[in-house]
């Protein structure tokens, strides 16, 4: 009777688990259904009905978006600065989690703790004092000025992820390399960085929606039209006395194809970085 009991009270817990998971995907694809559909429909039938598939696709949104406005340059634009952003996040939040993970002093820990604090400072209150640093070193309006904005943004959640990663992973594997030979470098190339890609996919999928979704740093730093972001391009579509929101949405859409693509592809990566370490054995 206990055995069946507590049988019972799993499956009734599965069951609420399905249900709160079903409630929440509900949710999150309930903004994305509305964004895809209207983005096939007319100005005014998106009005008329906002919540219901277009009586007559629409597909001249996507084709004038594409053809008529500068929109691949900024998609090129954005792609470039984040991909460029994160590949250099890594590298450096990779080496300063190797640093901080083997050092073990007071001097490390401070340095360790002065990192992660940016965790809870938010880098735009530092605007003015970073535009000037920008202009100073003449990177104003091109997308070069947000590559060291974003990576110091990302720097905080890299280093606290990786080293954890990096200091649960068994010193007797370093210890093998240091033994065959291997230089400090060696170690973290050939040992610690394949075991580490998990963790690094989970650092790159969590910073990669705010730098894509950025749109602060690019309205500040960025007037050229040839250096424009997406969603700073985005904003050339909104009028004084009417907006086209058909042609918004449209771009939205296809603004948010790389991200789910590239969440895609690291799924696998981004659920291991996730889950390690919370199993033991």
């Amino acid at each position: 009777m206990p055995k069946k009991y507590g049988s019972l009270k799993l499956r009734n817990k599965n069951i609420l688990s399905h249900i709160t998971l079903i409630i929440w995907s509900v949710i999150v694809i309930f903004p994305l259904w509305i964004l895809i559909i209207n983005s096939f429909k007319d100005r005014l039938s998106i009005y008329s009905n906002p919540f219901g598939l277009p009586k007559k696709w629409n597909f001249s949104n996507y084709a004038e978006v594409i053809r008529d406005g500068d929109f691949l340059i900024y998609f090129r634009n954005s792609i470039f600065v984040v991909v460029l952003s994160l590949i250099i996040l890594l590298i450096v939040g990779t080496l300063a989690s190797y640093a901080l993970a083997f050092w073990r002093t007071k001097t490390s820990r401070a340095i360790y703790f002065f990192c992660i604090a940016g965790m809870m400072l938010p880098i735009k209150i530092a605007s003015i004092r970073l535009l000037e640093l920008i202009r100073n070193l003449g990177l104003l309006n091109t997308v070069w000025s947000l590559v060291p904005i974003y990576v110091a943004m990302g720097v905080p959640i890299a280093v606290f992820i990786l080293t954890q990663f990096i200091r649960e992973i068994p010193l007797e594997l370093t210890e093998a390399g240091i033994i065959d030979g291997a230089s400090r470098m060696g170690i973290l190339t050939r040992i610690i960085v394949p075991m580490l890609r998990p963790a690094m996919a989970t650092v790159a999928i969590y910073n990669l929606v705010p730098f894509w979704n950025d749109l602060w740093f690019p309205l500040i730093f960025i007037n050229d039209d040839r250096a424009k972001t997406v969603l700073l391009g985005v904003t050339r579509l909104f009028g004084q006395y009417q907006t086209d929101w058909s042609k918004v949405l449209a771009v939205l859409t296809l603004s948010a194809i790389p991200v789910i693509a590239l969440y895609l592809m690291m799924s696998k990566q981004f659920i291991k970085g996730l889950t390690a370490g919370a199993v033991k054995g």
